[in-house]
């Protein structure tokens, strides 16, 4: 039923004007609109709307994921911008704070102004 209807994904923000910079500037996501309930962000294949909220209470797991070509150029393009990756101590993860799955896909993770947490993965 829902096969042919355009996906958004929602993200939740306490700091609109935080938010709108962090996902335009720092990621790069082109805007689309914005209202006094949410800013649009388009990427490739889907649209983001970071809806305003009085309190965002952040998933212990990732709720956004970019697929990147280029592992290496994803995450020192972001760290330039100030992202700083996520480091966990149940996974080994090189010196940039990239993981590499048995299979060879590779993932970063990195938390947005609200501490939603966000990861690129070059698949394998």
């Amino acid at each position: 039923m829902l096969a042919s209807s355009t996906i958004t994904s929602l993200i939740g923000t306490a700091k609109p004007p935080i938010a709108k910079a962090f996902y335009g500037d720092v990621l790069g996501l082109k805007f689309v609109s914005e209202d006094q309930f949410a800013a649009i962000f388009e990427g490739k294949n889907m649209r983001i709307r970071v809806s305003a909220t009085p309190t965002v209470v952040p998933a212990p797991y990732a709720v956004l994921s970019f697929d990147v070509a280029h592992m290496d150029q994803a995450v020192e393009a972001l760290t330039a911008k100030g992202v700083v990756f996520a480091r966990f101590p149940f996974l080994v993860q090189d010196a940039k704070g990239v993981w590499s799955a048995p299979d060879g896909t590779k993932v970063a993770w990195f938390h947005d102004p609200d501490l939603n947490l966000l990861s690129i993965v070059q698949p394998a």
